[in-house]
């Protein structure tokens, strides 16, 4: 596994935050368990200075910010680990509803790699999200030029793979804007997308966990995705092929 110049990204949407909810709080507890020897016990300042938080737990639960919560990370700075969460507006979110969305960031490494599954289900199951994703950093810049914006007529994305509609042209919150590397899927969103059929997803199964509220934790490659590789790339329009309401490309 290579380079410490990259990263895991993490990206979960679920319902807007409300008055004292306890989901920023249960996402940092389950990102912590999730992933052995983590403690994200620290602030950064406006200065970009790490900061110690004696009172981690209280900072959380009373600090919001932009709908969200601060920044938080570990102490070790080479191997860093972050998370965050703001507020999506209504209109750029579905349904024109606004949304809680959580980022994280993980060391695109062996360690990261391998906790990054548990990190998803407990950073999906924590938020209460509609659904999330896992991608390389280099994979969010191909998912930019697949989105379809007003006067790009006609719009050609990159590498084979199908245009998307913008988030804020989908119907349904449940109904995920796009695939990456391990996807989490409520039960609601899997409904949405018609997951699992046994006959057609055999091979999407192989890779696939069940969570404990019903959802699924799906990962498209055994190693994180690389759109360079035949392979992956394959795996990735398959995939959107199987689900043709993702990016909400199907028709009523």
């Amino acid at each position: 596994m290579t380079t410490t110049s990259s990263s895991l990204g993490l990206i979960a949407y679920a319902p807007a935050l409300t008055r004292d909810d306890s989901r920023p709080l249960t996402i940092v507890h389950g990102m912590e368990r999730a992933f052995p020897g983590l403690h994200l016990g620290w602030m950064i300042s406006e200065e970009g200075q790490r900061i110690p938080l004696p009172d981690r737990d209280v900072f959380v639960a009373r600090e919001r910010k932009d709908g969200g919560f601060p920044l938080l990370r570990n102490g070790d700075d080479t191997f860093r680990v972050t998370v965050t969460g703001w507020e999506r507006p209504a209109g750029s979110s579905p349904g024109s509803h606004a949304q809680f969305e959580v980022h994280a960031d993980l060391p695109l490494d062996t360690r990261g790699v391998a906790a990054a599954v548990d990190v998803l289900e407990a950073v999906g199951e924590g938020a209460r999200a509609f659904w999330g994703h896992v991608d390389p950093e280099e994979v969010a810049v191909t998912v930019s030029e697949q989105f379809r914006h007003p006067g790009n007529a006609p719009h050609i994305p990159p590498k084979g793979l199908p245009s998307l509609n913008l988030p804020w042209e989908l119907s349904e919150p449940e109904i995920p804007h796009y695939l990456g590397w391990l996807n989490y899927w409520s039960a609601a969103a899997a409904r949405a997308i018609g997951f699992p059929d046994p006959a057609r997803d055999a091979e999407l199964l192989s890779r696939a966990r069940r969570t404990a509220t019903g959802g699924w934790v799906v990962r498209l490659t055994d190693a994180p995705l690389d759109l360079d590789n035949p392979a992956h790339l394959d795996a990735l329009k398959r995939a959107y092929a199987r689900f043709p309401e993702i990016g909400g490309r199907s028709t009523p």
